[in-house]
């Protein structure tokens, strides 16, 4: 496994991760999340990410109750939560959601008694909070951090200008400020990893846990023929991702991209997680499986990675025609 420091910090995560978003509860039960992480784990994967929404708190549940049964030495491990939503779903009240001080405080102790942990590797703030001054969520995230509660803190999903703001106002108060962002991030989705954020790395400097490398799955080729029971597209509630992905002509480059992939005698789903990690800016891929086949393969990818010449990148991009244009200077 290839590791990679956590942007301008001491922490090293594995290129290759594992995550929990729809799988846990929804798809899988403990015992395949035994199955799952310990693959993952005796592979070289050291960062697992969870999040207090997920399944509403359930998957930080699953994630806990794994942990505490395989007993693995704390230090060879890194997990992260995420905060903004709650887990009370449409039961959340008031200060039950959002970036104050009172829900990320609230919110990081009922993510450590979930989990079954002392203290959070990562936490994230899951997405920015307009309603909330920045400052406030600087010293929060501060605040923790010198509780021993969490060991660094970072965004997802913020603008490249809400994370340099959180910057500013560390710098201006002698604040711990941001490490890490958890953007999406894969042959679709390019925007701020190849464009937006390009001045935070080389400044500030930043390591990024992507998300979604796959398209939720739609770069694994599944969805070619139509949507497969059981897949995450045909899962109650997440109508929203099948009508993100599936238009504008995605599946015929899909198909397209699988024949680029048979070329290089790979799978689609390795050649798309390749791709996402080529990228220096790329700290850590997360990955989700339901199944130990898909896992398999996807931690293929590492292999896969040499195979990506500049001339197969070029031709990526003349399939996909995503790569962003970049401003002149």
């Amino acid at each position: 496994m290839e590791y990679r420091y956590m942007g301008r910090t001491g922490l090293q995560l594995s290129v290759l991760s594992f995550g929990s978003w729809v799988s846990f509860h929804k798809q899988i039960d403990d015992k395949i999340a035994d199955e799952l992480m310990g693959i993952a784990y005796d592979n070289g994967i050291n960062f697992f990410d969870n999040a207090e929404v997920y399944a509403l708190g359930q998957s930080e549940e699953m994630m806990g109750r794994v942990l505490k049964k395989k007993n693995w030495d704390r230090s060879s491990y890194v997990v992260s939560s995420k905060a903004f939503w709650g887990w009370r779903g449409t039961e959340n009240k008031p200060n039950q959601t959002g970036l104050s001080r009172k829900h990320l405080t609230e919110a990081c102790n009922e993510a450590l008694q979930r989990l079954q942990l002392d203290y959070l590797d990562l936490y994230f703030c899951h997405r920015p909070d307009k309603k909330v001054p920045i400052e406030e969520v600087v010293w929060t995230m501060h605040q923790l951090i010198q509780q021993g509660k969490v060991l660094y803190w970072g965004t997802s999903e913020w603008s490249g200008v809400e994370i340099m703001e959180a910057h500013r106002v560390a710098q201006q108060y002698g604040l711990i400020g941001p490490t890490v962002e958890q953007p999406q991030y894969n042959l679709f989705e390019r925007q701020k990893l190849e464009n937006e954020f390009l001045m935070i790395f080389n400044t500030v400097g930043m390591g990024t846990t992507i998300w979604s490398p796959l398209a939720s799955g739609l770069l694994s080729g599944k969805y070619n023929d139509g949507i497969p029971e059981g897949s995450r597209f045909a899962l109650e509630g997440f109508d929203w991702l099948k009508d993100r992905w599936i238009k504008d002509g995605t599946i015929e480059k899909v198909k397209q991209l699988a024949v680029l992939a048979k070329e290089l005698g790979v799978s689609l789903a390795e050649l798309s997680i390749a791709w996402c990690i080529s990228n220096a800016n790329v700290t850590t891929a997360i990955l989700g499986a339901s199944r130990k086949e898909q896992l398999l393969q996807n931690l293929g990818a590492l292999s896969v990675k040499e195979k990506l010449t500049s001339d197969v990148k070029e031709r990526i991009d003349q399939i996909v025609q995503t790569k962003p244009v970049l401003p002149e200077y």
